[in-house]
């Protein structure tokens, strides 16, 4: 029997051999996630646990039951910050609080975690030896989801950990951190699936955050009007509501949300089985007639590549702005009614309040985490890109790393001007809407008011794009998102007044309620170039990665 023979006859791999294959790749994605999921269940289970300890001394007897029923009662309430429950115990005062950031923030890195561990890798060529092994693509995608999905259930049992360790209800504490992994599941899930049915890691990534804004509206609806109350079973954050922690202790919704979540991770598995390596089931169609707008020049390249996710934002954060603009009236009446609400509003991050004003300087302020997320995730875009190797062709040609650079931070930086200018306008067309004091010139001031810590959010991604282009996303959003979870803290405990000062939130002037504080704003723009000219030095200094 020749050699070539005996290699034919040879049975198949032992089942030993292939565990042992699968345990490599369990380790390799417990790698890959391991830092941001640490940071995930610290700032899950910290903040959690703050609010809870400080409940006392920031909240203390102020919530008695005509204010609870007057807050219950507001439609405008209720759509922005969820339907209170149980706010007179500590833990359903938590979970009010800060339910929906976290859940948030557990979404949003299990989406993004979900789309760069799985088609980010596969469309570096990372995985193009990994998938010729012993293990199919389908187990691959298995383990990394399990591994993502585990790290999202150790956060949320840390979450209610924490809650319990400060005395609150050992059952809603548990139901609560278990609808916290269920959310992050939700979304994990639903990152895996669609980094398997689009060919690139944007594509995949856009289509995963969309549905999070879906789900952040059908919520907000849902418990804004009561006779689309039904919407919220269409949501995980509404479903996460629903179990009323600290109250009813619902365990129905939880059931269905985790029943969602299995059915997502399924259909990942199986269009995972059954698509090529690099491919995707809507792949896109290589006998379209070219396109060839925009492609004459390098800023024409890069506005190219910014319309379609601009679009997409643009439309997002619209209809956020228009539903903020509506409930202008609504909102300030009821403040100026209860004022003991504003004083806790001004704890949460929501000062002035009372006036229509005053309130749109407040919702503004959140306008700088999406736009400051924005401007980080194209240049990442970028790093995304040149690991890829789609700049390839464009760096062979004769035009300077600076040049390029610069164009697209240029571009981004218009964009970004034009998503804060939506979001402005569409608040002033909802305010005009309900009759609301609320001119355009000052709704457009109040938004661009936001634009320093965008620009900071850009630069951070510039400077990581330079020195660390494998973070730029994440270190991108921390001036934005970062500040923002931060200012929260310090709201809600008794940290000391230096650490607040530390958050760009606490140097933003309340506008249009009051003169922009151009020195804070002359500072952190002049920050934010330095950022990006630090992170330009070391773009040119470093190898092109591929």
């Amino acid at each position: 029997m020749t050699a070539i023979d005996a290699r034919l006859d040879r049975s198949p791999v032992e089942p030993p051999a292939i565990r042992v294959a699968g345990a490599a790749v369990t380790r390799l994605a417990v790698r890959q996630i391991r830092r941001g999921g640490l940071i995930v269940i610290a700032l899950a289970a910290g903040i959690s646990a703050l609010v809870a300890a400080t409940y006392a001394s920031t909240v203390g007897d102020a919530l008695d039951a005509a204010a609870l029923s007057a807050l219950a009662e507001n439609p405008a309430i209720r759509t922005l910050f969820g339907q209170p429950v149980a706010l007179d115990d500590p833990g359903g005062f938590t979970v009010w609080r800060t339910g929906t950031i976290v859940c948030v923030l557990a979404g949003v890195w299990g989406l993004l975690t979900a789309t760069r561990i799985t088609r980010g890798e596969e469309d570096s060529g990372r995985w193009d030896l990994l998938a010729a092994g012993r293990i199919p693509v389908r187990s691959i995608v298995a383990r990394h989801a399990a591994v993502l999905t585990g790290t999202l259930l150790v956060a949320g049992l840390a979450t209610a950990g924490s809650l319990s360790a400060v005395g609150t209800a050992p059952a809603g504490a548990l139901l609560h951190g278990v609808g916290i992994a269920l959310v992050g599941g939700y979304f994990a899930a639903v990152g895996t699936l669609t980094a398997q049915l689009f060919p690139t890691r944007a594509a995949a990534t856009g289509a995963a955050v969309g549905l999070l804004g879906v789900g952040l509206l059908l919520r907000m609806v849902g418990d804004g009007i009561d006779a689309l109350a039904w919407l919220r079973w269409l949501s995980p954050f509404g479903l996460v509501a629903l179990a009323q922690p600290y109250a009813a202790n619902r365990i129905l919704p939880l059931v269905v949300l985790a029943v969602v979540v299995v059915g997502l991770l399924g259909a990942a598995l199986l269009v995972a089985g059954r698509r090529d390596v690099r491919g995707g089931w809507l792949a896109t169609p290589t006998g379209r007639p070219p396109r060839l707008r925009l492609l004459r020049s390098v800023p024409g390249f890069a506005t190219r590549r910014l319309v379609r996710p601009l679009t997409g934002w643009a439309v997002g954060m619209g209809a956020y702005y228009l539903l903020i603009g509506l409930l202008a009236v609504s909102m300030t009446a009821f403040l100026a009614d209860n004022p003991r609400f504003a004083d806790l509003a001004a704890q949460a991050g929501f000062a002035h309040l009372g006036s229509v004003e005053g309130y749109a300087a407040a919702m503004f302020n959140l306008l700088a985490i999406p736009a400051g997320i924005f401007a980080a995730t194209r240049i990442a875009a970028t790093a995304a890109d040149e690991t890829t190797r789609r700049l390839t062709l464009v760096y062979a040609q004769p035009v300077t790393r600076t040049r390029l650079l610069a164009t697209e931070v240029a571009v981004t930086a218009g964009g970004t001007l034009l998503l804060v200018g939506v979001a402005g306008l569409t608040t002033w067309a909802g305010a005009a809407t309900v009759d609301a004091p609320l001119g355009p010139g000052a709704a457009l001031a109040g938004a661009m008011n936001v634009l320093p810590i965008a620009a900071l959010c850009l630069g951070a991604a510039v400077l990581a794009l330079g020195w660390l282009p494998r973070m730029v996303a994440l270190v991108g959003a921390l001036p934005g998102a970062g500040g923002f979870l931060l200012q929260v803290i310090v709201d809600s405990t008794d940290a000391p007044a230096w650490v607040g000062r530390l958050s760009p939130f606490a140097h933003l002037a309340p506008v249009p309620q009051l003169p922009p504080d151009w020195r804070a704003t002359t500072v952190m723009l002049v920050v934010a170039i330095a950022l990006a000219g630090l992170g330009t030095f070391g773009y040119q200094r470093r190898d092109l990665r591929g």
